[in-house]
């Protein structure tokens, strides 16, 4: 039997699985990113490890995520690819019927529409964090509250509060008036759930079709007031996975099986020494912001130059 690796890494968190010939997760990590994707790496493939037993083969890997190019390196991948093949390879696999993929991460969030398990049509938002998981993490701080009991607060709201939902510095302003006003913290909260959904239905979703069969993933996905006021809002029903906040990592580990690459992995890269730098190139107009990465004090990857002035000798 094979085994593969599949690994995605964005700005908050961090994601892996290891799946085997037939597609089964065998062990999968979800893990706060920290600001340190080499470090976040190390930990989630020790956390992998520990699930696993010492004789599998790991012969491919595959990245996806913000950081998916410094990470493909480090992993020596096979697959690097982008967040919304990795999404929709890995949920078409367990749902071929998909037709509409909801997808709200710690910072980002997209929408993924599909016919016959091809990518039709697709949107993300990348520059307001009011619809995202960092926004409900900010504001249950605010509120005193953990972030994982959010969902189960927000479902016991009669009187869900009406929250300013175009951008991160409205909502926040209206909370604090709402709970000025008196508002009770968990009519709040659900209006906070609410408020995320209409965010990224007028702006992500904005002008697509929705279609059953929906699926919601992401880490938000996990939230169920969240996945309530999905539900309330479009009116249809929407499937949330057990492992649907690790489907990118899933995807991408797909895509590495299908790869004809075979390369064996060994977890021993964790006691390797990473480092990154990034250099500017001033050899031509482009000045070009190259990035060098070192494993061992090795050069092994170089990426950022926009032209042949700027390229690095490996």
């Amino acid at each position: 039997m094979e085994y593969f690796l599949g690994v995605d890494i964005g700005s908050i968190s961090t994601k892996g699985v290891i799946i085997d010939s037939n597609l089964n997760i065998i062990a999968n990590s979800y893990l706060w990113t920290k600001g340190n994707p080499v470090d976040s790496i190390k930990r989630l493939l020790n956390d992998l490890k520990k699930q696993v037993s010492d004789d599998i083969k790991i012969v491919g890997v595959g990245t996806t995520g913000s950081a998916r190019k410094l990470i493909g390196a480090m992993l020596k991948a096979s697959v690097v690819k982008n967040e919304i093949t990795a999404h929709a390879v890995g949920t078409s696999t367990l749902y071929p019927d998909v037709r509409t993929i909801l997808e709200i991460g710690g910072q980002d969030s997209k929408i993924i529409l599909l016919k016959d398990g091809i990518v039709t049509d697709y949107n993300m938002n990348t520059l307001c964090a009011a619809g995202t998981g960092s926004f409900l993490s900010s504001q249950a701080k605010r509120l005193d509250v953990l972030v994982e009991d959010f969902g189960k607060i927000a479902l016991t709201s009669k009187n869900p509060a009406k929250i300013a939902a175009r951008c991160t510095v409205f909502a926040e302003s209206d909370l604090v008036h709402k709970a000025q006003m008196g508002y009770k913290k968990e009519d709040i909260i659900a209006g906070l759930c609410y408020s995320v959904c209409n965010n990224y239905l007028s702006n992500v979703a904005k002008g697509k079709k929705i279609e059953e069969p929906i699926i919601f993933q992401g880490g938000v996905s996990k939230n169920i007031g969240v996945q309530k006021a999905f539900k309330d809002i479009i009116g249809k029903d929407i499937i949330v996975d057990k492992f649907g906040h690790l489907m990118g990592a899933y995807g991408v580990s797909i895509l590495a099986l299908k790869s004809k690459e075979r390369r064996e992995f060994t977890f021993s890269v964790t006691d390797d020494d990473f480092e990154t730098k990034g250099i500017t190139c001033n050899k031509c107009g482009n000045n070009c912001e190259i990035v060098l990465v070192k494993q061992n004090n090795k050069l092994i990857d170089a990426w950022g130059n926009r032209c042949e002035n700027g390229q690095v000798k490996i």
